[in-house]
């Protein structure tokens, strides 16, 4: 009897000969991950056990790689994954830990949580509050701010978050709430913006999450950026990145010219409406844009350029200048997810 499948999808994976990240469609068995050059594929190009293995996330060991989780096996062999945003890597982290323990006890793997959290009170569950404090109406509301000349978007301050969490009654005063925004910044939930916030994290303060008005802070992908400022790490956007994200992951993108596909990571944003492409092993520039303010985006069965066993969860999004992309989603529950945000997009955004 083979293994179960517990979740799949596309990763980039760091070579273990080689220093070089790559996507791949990687598989989470009960008993260990395999990865595969390309989904179609029949055979996977390696496999790691599960078993006596650990699991760190978030992995900080790549400087501006985010998202970043590692296993190390028995034999103290170190596989680093990058998943293509925060919900994706903790949904596979809860899932191979569990798969884990599981092992471990000798049991079968159930979608039911048994998590726990050594630092935090069992009630605290990191992943549903910072969900909740991204409520679009009962959530911290993000702002423009400013400061030293420079504007920062999409952000709020730190004394916000602490004020939300006693609102909401998540904690029970701000010495509590400075805990769980600790906790919710060392696991990624959260990212400081501007340098009293980020000097904090490094350790130059007592506390790596500040309870004060001047500490900026933005959700990992809410869209932020500070506009003129001229530090390596928050670059001037152009106008069609201002909008908020509204959803991302990997897609397989045809190519124009050479009519063959490869795995893109894709940002949808609205107002202004675009769909973003960039490599997913890395770079933080754009590959391209697809400005979908008129566009039309249809689910299509087959593509002429297409092998046979390729044809499956395709879609199609003609621009208002009748420029063609051809995409593929890896489920049609996924398909019909990017239709329907691309759909909604188009009708908002400028």
């Amino acid at each position: 009897m083979e293994p179960k499948r517990i979740r799949e999808g596309y990763l980039v994976k760091k070579g273990s000969v080689f220093n070089t990240w790559k996507p791949m469609w990687v598989v989470l068995l009960e008993d260990g991950i395999e990865f595969y050059k390309k989904k179609s594929d029949n055979s996977p190009k390696g496999m790691i056990p599960l078993k006596g293995s650990t699991l760190t996330s978030p992995c900080q060991d790549f400087g501006k790689r985010m998202f970043v989780f590692k296993i190390t096996t028995t034999k103290q062999q170190d596989h680093f994954f990058q998943a293509a945003f925060l919900e994706e890597r903790d949904g596979w982290v809860r899932d191979i830990k569990k798969a884990i323990k599981c092992i471990e006890g000798g049991q079968k793997f159930a979608r039911k949580s048994t998590r726990r959290s050594i630092r935090l009170p069992e009630t605290v569950d990191l992943g549903a509050l910072y969900l909740s404090m991204k409520d679009t109406e009962k959530g911290i509301k993000e702002l423009n701010l400013e400061k030293d000349k420079k504007i920062f978007n999409h952000c709020f301050t730190g004394n916000c978050v602490i004020d939300w969490l006693l609102s909401s009654k998540s904690v029970r005063n701000r010495q509590e709430g400075l805990m769980i925004a600790s906790s919710l910044l060392n696991e990624g939930y959260l990212q400081p913006a501007g340098d009293l916030s980020k000097n904090a994290v490094d350790g130059t303060a007592e506390n790596p999450f500040l309870d004060n008005p001047d500490a900026f802070y933005y959700f990992p992908d809410s869209g932020f950026f500070c506009e003129e400022n001229s530090s390596d790490d928050d670059i001037i956007l152009k106008e069609e990145f201002r909008g908020v994200i509204i959803k991302q992951g990997c897609l397989l993108k045809q190519g124009h010219r050479r009519k063959n596909w490869k795995v893109r990571k894709f940002i949808l944003r609205e107002d202004p409406a675009y769909l973003h492409y960039y490599d997913p092993a890395g770079g933080e520039d754009p590959l391209g844009a697809i400005h979908l303010r008129g566009c039309v985006v249809t689910s299509v069965e087959s593509n002429p350029d297409a092998k046979k066993s390729e044809e499956e969860n395709l879609f199609e999004i003609i621009t208002a200048d009748e420029v063609h992309y051809f995409l593929q989603a890896a489920t049609p529950k996924e398909r019909t997810e990017w239709i329907k945000a691309i759909q909604v997009a188009s009708r908002t955004g400028k």
